[in-house]
């Protein structure tokens, strides 16, 4: 596409952005649209940048991955860390009124583990009980010891939401969340844009930098980086790794990057519904075959210019969780092509469905280009992101790619996707061996034990390949020099928090 017609759909997109914006509104582009902006069912990444600025949550983590208290003031321990006592800010409002108190913890969270659209069921089912000690002070009883709880109270089920507002909104969608974050929410145009205002009664106004903020949904990087380079954006995510040395170039921006914890994912459908009934979801040969056929280096170079951390497993290469019995493998077409025909299939066909941004259909082009070689007929269909998504929770997919933004608790970035009631387990990959572990793997604080019983879990899920995961991220952001207080963080999801103008 020409310079030109870049900057003529630029234009379009932005529709109302084309007049210069006020100085105190916070545009940034994000490279989908999100699902749904209610936590309690939400499941897409982009959703998170988006609800983060919305809704506070109970504790966060920091740049360096400690947990820091956030409604929360600071929280204790029982001796046999079956129970975590949590004391809360006092004083606070939700945007629309309602008073943010114990209670209102205990209703968020028997709203999260019950709701039938919950998302959160299978990761707060170790909690028992959420009880009211009084009106600052909240106590979480456990079945077991539970080592991800923190965690999650720094994840989606720390978002709190006003009981009445979002109890009245009955079994539909929260698509307009009222919380206690930096701004709230004023309206949604489905794949442009989503406005919030400044909210007036922040418990700490000094982070809330501007009267508005703007996430404005661009799925093609050269759009964005032109959105930014015009001025009529002022920061863009996942910033294309081929553009870097354009944004050092250009005096006016400036580069942020992180190691991250997320990571991308193919996911196989081996067993929900008829489109699950297919070679590389019916035979894990066929999936290894995959496996050999492709090249992660190279995909890593071709694609990404070098700039991402090519990885086979959930967990980054040298971490704590990261299990050196399964380096990465090389790629050895001759070995695959000897999979294909020991399964009987020497050409299997399979359809990959992927997000609409160019990147991400270059990945795919790249993995059909190696896999042929081996004998796969992979062909590569592009979707609107939301779409994809809905499909890929229906079972209406072969293969999908994925993205997960990652955590510090390894629970949360294997369990998810491997566990057969894990809440991102769209192909419901089973494997009652490999549950034990995983269950058994949250019931200890003892790292080296923990470590043990997710060497043991890899063993399983890395032989059966329901998932391919194929890099991990360096995060990269650019935003224009006139944006201050920026932090980057190595989940990736963005904290408008604390921003504010040059």
């Amino acid at each position: 596409m020409s310079v030109l017609k870049r900057l003529g759909l630029l234009a379009a997109l932005f529709g109302a952005l084309a007049a210069p914006a006020a100085a105190t509104t916070l545009r940034i582009g994000l490279v989908a649209d999100p699902d749904t902006l209610d936590p309690e069912a939400s499941g897409s990444f982009v959703a998170l940048q988006i609800t983060g600025a919305i809704c506070d949550k109970l504790v966060d983590i920091d740049p360096d991955l400690n947990y820091v208290p956030v409604l929360a003031t600071g929280w204790q321990w029982s001796n046999d860390r079956k129970a975590l006592t949590v004391k809360l800010r006092q004083g606070l409002t939700f945007h629309d009124g309602e008073k943010f108190d114990a209670a209102a913890v205990k209703w968020n969270f028997a709203r999260y583990q019950t709701s039938p659209a919950s998302r959160r069921i299978k990761q707060l089912q170790p909690i028992t009980g959420v009880s009211v000690v009084d009106p600052e002070t909240v106590r979480f009883e456990l079945s077991a010891p539970y080592a991800p709880l923190l965690m999650l109270l720094a994840d989606r089920p720390g978002m709190m939401l006003a009981p009445q507002a979002t109890a009245a909104a009955g079994d539909k969608p929260t698509e307009s969340p009222s919380c206690l974050g930096p701004y709230s929410f004023v309206r949604r145009v489905a794949q442009d844009r989503i406005t919030l205002r400044r909210n007036a009664t922040y418990w700490d106004p000094s982070k809330v930098g501007f009267d508005e903020v703007q996430f404005v949904s661009m799925p093609d990087a050269n759009l964005r980086l032109i959105g930014l380079r015009t001025g009529q954006l002022d920061l863009i995510e996942r910033v294309a790794p081929t553009d870097l040395d354009t944004v050092r170039a250009d005096q006016k921006l400036k580069i942020v990057s992180k190691p991250g914890l997320g990571y991308q994912v193919l996911q196989f459908n081996l067993n929900n519904g008829p489109a699950a009934n297919n070679p590389i979801g019916r035979d894990p040969l066929v999936r290894e075959a995959f496996e050999a056929s492709i090249d992660r280096e190279a995909l890593n170079q071709v694609v990404f210019n070098g700039a991402y951390a090519p990885d086979n497993q959930p967990e980054p290469i040298g971490g704590t969780y990261f299990d050196p019995n399964f380096p990465v493998p090389h790629r050895d077409v001759d070995r695959a092509k000897a999979l294909l025909k020991q399964a009987g299939q020497p050409h299997p066909s399979f359809t990959l469905r992927i997000a609409n941004d160019p990147v991400g259909v270059q990945i795919g082009e790249v993995l059909q280009s190696m896999s042929a070689e081996a004998g796969f007929d992979m062909k590569v269909q592009p979707m609107e992101a939301v779409s994809l998504f809905d499909a890929a929770d229906r079972g209406d997919f072969q293969a999908v790619f994925a993205i997960w933004s990652g955590r510090p608790d390894p629970d949360q970035n294997i369990s998810i996707w491997v566990a057969s009631d894990g809440f991102l387990n769209r192909g419901l990959y089973k494997n009652a061996s490999l549950d034990t572990l995983l269950a058994q793997a949250t019931t200890t604080i003892d790292t080296a034990e923990r470590v043990q019983l997710y060497r043991e879990a890899a063993a399983i899920y890395l032989k059966d390949r329901p998932y391919l995961f194929l890099y991990h991220y360096n995060w990269l952001w650019a935003a224009s020099t006139k944006l201050s207080g920026f932090v980057p963080y190595p989940d990736g999801v963005i904290r408008v928090r604390g921003m504010h103008p040059e």
